[in-house]
């Protein structure tokens, strides 16, 4: 009687075990969340029987520092644009990722970081409504030309992506945009560029903004992730996109250190970077898989829309996280200054 109420006890404590495994996965929401849940979190509950609980967030950081500090850490995986993501391994704040079990051979160089993991492709590009626009603006100099195209543009609220595409419309070459911009002269004539389109500049914060406001005739063209584009395309909108001195980066899958489910965020991280995984979220969102084989599966349609299809990135400037990293502080502040004069 001992032995089967012993047995019984066990397999009961065995069972409440497997039901609470779960793991918190933190993402910036809206569709890419959607696409998210379809592709990975959805696929890894089914294969595995961890359960993935999502929370949606908007990068802030210092959440995440202040759980690694007081050591009471509840996420377990969260995603990361790229500076954050470095700036977090470089003040020890997320766990070393073992690249061991993971597609390493497999995946583009810039995915593969000691505390990152690279989990999609996305750019920052020129966009307009189709409807409204026939011959539509196809450079950065297009979008300051204000008598060519008169009417409101739309940018992201911060010195990041702006004082760039304000260098490429002064006529700066895509590969010298950062060699310039890290100089103090080349501050200053990205900052000038920008004063010179102020008073044609509505600004967003979110990402679904740009698309909405192109719709609604708010803007005759905006900065916006590309992703968001396509999600409006898909919607039925006829929206159209530059991807000519369009920005690229990655975001990141990292692990808060001290998370109390270490090796099921690795188990995750390792299943969203399958090619299988990866190919089902490129049909889902606009945004380029990490994994390359995962570019095999998908047809000349969905490319297209894809900052990672050759076309695409022919013209386009990768995001430099390291010059961000080092003088993006003080950009963002004067940014902030510049915004409210």
């Amino acid at each position: 009687m001992k032995r089967i109420l012993f047995a019984t006890v066990l397999c009961a404590g065995f069972a409440a075990a497997q039901a609470q495994q779960q793991i918190t996965v933190v993402n910036f929401g809206g569709t890419q969340a959607q696409a998210q849940k379809k592709a990975y979190y959805d696929p890894f509950e089914k294969a595995t029987g961890i359960k993935v609980i999502p929370v949606e967030y908007n990068g802030e950081q210092a959440k995440v520092k202040a759980m690694v500090e007081t050591k009471k850490v509840t996420w377990d995986v969260v995603e990361a644009e790229s500076p954050d993501a470095q700036r977090g391994c470089d003040e020890g704040m997320f766990e070393k990722i073992d690249w061991s079990k993971l597609p390493k051979a497999d995946m583009v160089p810039a995915a593969v970081t000691d505390c990152g993991v690279g989990i999609f492709v996305w750019s920052t590009v020129l966009a307009y409504n189709g409807d409204k626009l026939k011959d539509g603006p196809k450079t950065w100099a297009d979008f300051w030309d204000v008598k060519k195209f008169p009417g409101k543009r739309a940018m992201r609220k911060g010195a990041r992506y702006n004082l760039e595409f304000a260098l490429m419309a002064d006529g700066v070459k895509p590969a010298d945009v950062y060699k310039v911009l890290a100089t103090k002269e080349g501050a200053e004539r990205g900052f000038k560029k920008l004063t010179e389109l102020k008073p044609s500049i509505q600004w967003w914060e979110a990402g679904a903004q740009p698309p909405q406001f192109l719709v609604a005739g708010d803007v005759v063209m905006t900065t916006a992730y590309n992703g968001r584009i396509d999600v409006a395309n898909r919607e039925g909108k006829n929206l159209k996109m530059s991807f000519a001195g369009s920005i690229y980066d990655l975001d990141y899958w990292v692990v808060p250190k001290g998370s109390p489910n270490r090796d099921a965020a690795m188990k995750f991280i390792a299943f969203t970077t399958q090619a299988s995984q990866q190919t089902v979220y490129a049909q889902s969102i606009g945004y380029g898989p990490t994994n390359s084989k995962a570019l095999e599966n998908l047809d000349a349609k969905v490319m297209a829309t894809l900052p990672t299809a050759p076309a695409n990135t022919k013209d386009a400037l990768k995001f430099n996280i390291q010059f961000w990293t080092d003088q993006g502080e003080a950009l963002e502040k004067r940014f902030a200054s510049w915004a409210t004069q």
